[in-house]
C-alpha cells in the first residue's frame, strides 16, 4: 500500500476522537484495504453552502466526529473574527446525529461560546426558529433531510447580520461558506481544541412557541380526514400538537412511517418526491377515505400533498402545483407582500402575484436565498419547499405549509371545492403550466463538468423539433442573479428548459416548463421533449 496514505490514515486516527472509526481505520489498515481507506481518504468532506452532507463513514471524507468536530472549531474561528458569541444545535433522528450534536456542543463550549442544545430530535425549522427567538448568532442543524439512510449532514445558520448579509436565522450564502471553509482547512489538528461541557438543554417553551405560532395560522378548523406521513423522520409530534392547537382533529398516521427510524425501512429514498415514497400514505387514504395527504420529509422542512383526483385517482401534487395553490390563497388574503420563487420554479407565481398587484422577486435556487428575500410574504421552490410564514421560520417549513394546506382545503370544502378546483380557476385565467424535473444520478461528480462543458461548447439548436431560441449562462448572468452553474434554454413556443447540478446530491437536474391551453396539450409537449433532454443529460 501507497506509504503516504498510510501515514496519512496514522495521523488521522492519532487525532480521531471517537474509538469505533479509529477501530474501524485500522483494521483496513491491518488488512490493507486500500480501496476502503482511499474512499475515505478522498480530500475533506467539502463544506458549501448547504453545510456538510456526506456518507456517514471513518475519515476526512464522511461524515463522522472527526469531521464534524474539525468543522465545528472552524466555525469557532470563523465567529471569533466577528465577534458572534452564541449557538443554538439541533438534530434530526438519523445514525450519528445525537454523536455530532454534543461533539459540536463541546468545541463550542470549550471556545467559551454560549451554546444551546435542543433537548431531542426535532424538525429543522424549529431550529430554524429557535435561532430567531433565542437571539442566538448561529445556528447549527445535524440532518441529512431527505438524503438516502448512509447519509447525514450538517447545515449553518446566522442570527443576524453578517459580513453585510441580513440572515435573521436562515442558511449561509456565498461567500460565508466560503470563508467558513477556509477556516475548517485551518484547522490541523481535533486534539489541540479545548473542549468542555457547559451548555443549556432547552426545555419544551422554546417549542411550545414555535407550535403556537404555527397553529395560529389556521383560522377556521373544519373535519377533513387528513392522513399525514413523517416519512420515518422527525415530524410526527410537532405536526400533531400543531394539529391539535390549532382545533383540527388529529390526522390518520400512515403507522409504518409514524416514528422516527433512521433506517427508512418502507422507502428506497426518503423524499417525497420520490416514486413510491408515499405509496403507503395513498393506500392509507384509500383505507380510510380521505380528503387529503400531506407528508413531510424526514427532517420536516419540506412539505408534500396528494388528492384524489376524479380523473386519475389519488396523486401527489407538483411542488409547482402546491405553490400556486399557496400563492393564489396568500395573494387573496395580501393587500400588499412580497412573492419569491427560485429560478427552477414555475412562472406562475409571477403571474399570480400581478394578477394581485403584489411585488415578485425570482432568486437563485436553495431557500437560503429566498429567505434574504426582505419582507417575504410567501416564497416557494419546486422541490417542496414553502415559506408560508417567513416572520416565524425564515426558512422552508414543513409544518406550516402542512397546517396552511389543511386550512386551504377546508376552507373550499365549506364552498364544495377542492385544491384541484382552486388550480383549474389558475389555470383559467393565466394558461395551464405543465412543469416537470427529470433526475440523472451520476456515479462521479466530476461528470457534471463533462456534461455542462459539452451543452455549453455545442449548444443544441432545436430540440424535439423545437428551435432553440436562446440559451442563458447562468455562470454569467445577465439578469442580476449571482452566477451559479448552469444553463436556461428557452426553446419555441415559449417552453423554458433549466439544466443544472443538485447542490445536495450527485445528480443533474433538468426542469421543464410547457404552457398551454389546457393539461392534455401541454401533456403531449412534455412527452416529445423527455426522450431528448435524457439524451442531452447522458
Amino acid at each position: 500500500m501507497d506509504q503516504s496514505l498510510v501515514a496519512e490514515v496514522q495521523a488521522w486516527i492519532a487525532d480521531d476522537p471517537d474509538p469505533i472509526t479509529t477501530s474501524q481505520l485500522q483494521q483496513w489498515l491491518d488488512t490493507d484495504n486500500e480501496v476502503e481507506l482511499r474512499t475515505s481518504f478522498n480530500g475533506f468532506l467539502q463544506f458549501g453552502t448547504a453545510g456538510l452532507r456526506g456518507p456517514n463513514r471513518p475519515g476526512p471524507s464522511g461524515m463522522n466526529r472527526a469531521v464534524v468536530g474539525r468543522t465545528a472549531a472552524g466555525i469557532v474561528a470563523y465567529m471569533r473574527e466577528r465577534n458572534l458569541t452564541s449557538v443554538v444545535i439541533g438534530r434530526d433522528a438519523r445514525y450519528g446525529s445525537e454523536d455530532y450534536t454534543f461533539e459540536t456542543a463541546e468545541i463550542m463550549s470549550g471556545a467559551g461560546m454560549k451554546v444551546f442544545v435542543l433537548p431531542r430530535p426535532l424538525p429543522t425549522p424549529v431550529l430554524a426558529f429557535a435561532t430567531n427567538e433565542l437571539g442566538c448568532d448561529v445556528g447549527i442543524m445535524v440532518t441529512a433531510s431527505h438524503n438516502p439512510p448512509q447519509d447525514n449532514g450538517y447545515k449553518v445558520y446566522l442570527g443576524g447580520t453578517v459580513d453585510g448579509i441580513e440572515y435573521r436565522g436562515s442558511q449561509i450564502v456565498s461567500p460565508t461558506d466560503v470563508s467558513i471553509a477556509r477556516k475548517i482547512d485551518a484547522i490541523t489538528s481535533l486534539k489541540k481544541q479545548p473542549r468542555a461541557k457547559v451548555w443549556t438543554v432547552l426545555g419544551e417553551e422554546i417549542i411550545e412557541k414555535y407550535i403556537e405560532c404555527t397553529a395560529s395560522l389556521a383560522t377556521t378548523p373544519g373535519t377533513l380526514k387528513i392522513v399525514y406521513t413523517a416519512m420515518h423522520g422527525v415530524g410526527t409530534e410537532t405536526l400533531q400538537r400543531v394539529f391539535q392547537k390549532a382545533g383540527y382533529p388529529s390526522p390518520i398516521l400512515v403507522a409504518a412511517q409514524a416514528a422516527p427510524d433512521p433506517d427508512f425501512p418502507t422507502v428506497a429514498f426518503p423524499n417525497p418526491e420520490e416514486p413510491g415514497a408515499i405509496d403507503l400514505a395513498l393506500e392509507t387514504a384509500k383505507t380510510f377515505d380521505a380528503d387529503l395527504v400531506i407528508a413531510n420529509d424526514p427532517d420536516a422542512d419540506r412539505c408534500a400533498a396528494a388528492v384524489k383526483d376524479p380523473v386519475t385517482g389519488w396523486r401527489m401534487l407538483r411542488g409547482d402545483e402546491l405553490g400556486a395553490i399557496l400563492g393564489e390563497s396568500i395573494a387573496r388574503k395580501s393587500s400588499d407582500g412580497i412573492f419569491a420563487n427560485s429560478i427552477v420554479s414555475s412562472s406562475i407565481l409571477k403571474k399570480i402575484a400581478g394578477h394581485y398587484n403584489l411585488e415578485f422577486k425570482e432568486t437563485l435556487t436553495g431557500f437560503k436565498w429566498l429567505a434574504k428575500v426582505k419582507g417575504l410574504t410567501f416564497g416557494y421552490e419546486e422541490a417542496l419547499g414553502y415559506a408560508v410564514d417567513a416572520k416565524t421560520v425564515n426558512d422552508k417549513d414543513g409544518i406550516s405549509a402542512a397546517i396552511t394546506v389543511a386550512q386551504i382545503a377546508t376552507d373550499l370544502a365549506t364552498d364544495g371545492k377542492t385544491l384541484l378546483d382552486l388550480l383549474d380557476e389558475i389555470w383559467a385565467r393565466h394558461g395551464f403550466h405543465a412543469t416537470e424535473q427529470i433526475s440523472i444520478r451520476l456515479s462521479d461528480l466530476s461528470k457534471v463538468d463533462v456534461i455542462l462543458g459539452r451543452l455549453r461548447n455545442n449548444p443544441p439548436q432545436n430540440i424535439a423539433g423545437r428551435v432553440v431560441t436562446s440559451i442563458d449562462d447562468l455562470a454569467t448572468p445577465t439578469d442580476g442573479l449571482p452566477p451559479t452553474d448552469g444553463l436556461r434554454i428557452w426553446l419555441d413556443g415559449g417552453v423554458r428548459i433549466i439544466i443544472r447540478p443538485s447542490g445536495t446530491e450527485a445528480k443533474m437536474k433538468c426542469y421543464i416548463e410547457v404552457i398551454e391551453k389546457d393539461s392534455k396539450t401541454a401533456q403531449v409537449v412534455l412527452d416529445q421533449l423527455r426522450p431528448p433532454l435524457k439524451e442531452l443529460l447522458s
